[in-house]
């Protein structure tokens, strides 16, 4: 019984497939529009003799136009300012290893779990199943006390 019911559904589908694809053909004839010559370039067929030559319209003369002459100024700076780069990120003191995305707790390293730990801003190293709204938080801003600290600036 089952396999008869299968193999109707696998029918009724292929119809239905089968039917919204038909439905959505356009006809060429519809989409193609033959391009109209203009009426002064056709020549009757009737007009041509042999041996005659057809007359040509020879194109008008184009006068051209002279190029103007662009002046580009330049500068020369007397000063560059260089500006300092500031790189934000988390610098390992042990390794020396700078971590730049630790905005999300889950996805931040180990080293940096560890660190809010060992300076006391954190009471331990969360897992993801027991973060909530007011843990993340905490967290946050012990991140951002995190990268004031001298030890952990880049």
């Amino acid at each position: 019984m089952f396999e008869v019911l299968l193999v109707l559904l696998i029918v009724f589908v292929a119809y239905s497939v089968h039917k919204h694809f038909e439905g959505s053909r356009v006809e060429v004839s519809e989409t193609v529009k033959v391009p109209v010559m203009p009426a002064n370039l056709v020549i009757p067929v009737s007009s041509i003799k042999e041996g005659v030559a057809l007359p040509i319209k020879k194109p008008s003369k184009i006068k051209p136009t002279p190029l103007k002459k662009t002046v580009v100024k330049t500068t020369v700076a007397t000063e560059k300012v260089v500006k300092p780069t500031v790189k934000k990120g988390l610098k390992n003191p042990v390794t020396g290893e700078i971590a730049t995305s630790y905005a999300n707790y889950r996805f931040a390293k180990r080293w940096i779990k560890e660190a809010l730990v060992t300076e006391g801003l954190v009471e331990k190293v969360y897992k993801n199943n027991e973060l909530d709204a007011d843990i993340e938080a905490l967290i946050k801003a012990a991140l951002v006390k995190l990268e004031g600290l001298a030890g952990y600036q880049v």
